[in-house]
């Protein structure tokens, strides 16, 4: 659109269906590479990403000729597809229904991207699902525990 001038910064965590730690470090940095393309190719600029076996983080500037909703359920199939054709689980891959959205100043960056970087030491302190809370409770998002990624049962 001319005339359309825009800075957005977006933090999305996905998680692994049931919280499973499947994602293993032998694909884990081609899943990246994998996502990192569909993100380009929905015309959106990557800035950090990393995964942990359980989940996710995804930090990119964002264009907003698309909803950010459409952009996670293509970069969700298409990921999942891409695992499964791949056979890199002996079950079926699947993220989680739903995703954390966050966003971030430009003079934010820097930080978040060293924090997406660095997630093996944070979750040697820290679960996911402390850190997504403590995301949600930062940002002030109300939420309801029941709704929160879930874990097998």
């Amino acid at each position: 659109m001319a005339n359309t001038y825009t800075q957005i910064h977006i933090q999305c965590v996905i998680a692994v269906k049931f919280r499973q730690s499947v994602i293993e470090p032998i694909w884990k940095e081609r899943l990246q590479q994998y996502i990192t393309g569909i993100l380009q190719n929905n015309g959106h600029k990557l800035i950090a990403i990393n995964s942990m076996p359980d989940h996710l983080h995804l930090f990119f500037g964002f264009r907003p000729n698309q909803a950010l909703s459409d952009l996670m359920r293509i970069v969700k199939s298409e990921s999942s597809e891409w695992i499964n054709k791949q056979r890199f689980n002996p079950t079926i891959f699947r993220w989680q229904e739903g995703y954390g959205a966050f966003s971030y100043a430009r003079s934010q960056i820097k930080t978040v991207a060293e924090y997406i970087e660095n997630q093996e030491d944070h979750h040697r302190k820290k679960t996911f699902l402390e850190e997504y809370k403590q995301f949600l409770d930062n940002f002030e998002v109300e939420y309801d525990d029941r709704y929160i990624f879930k874990s097998l049962e």
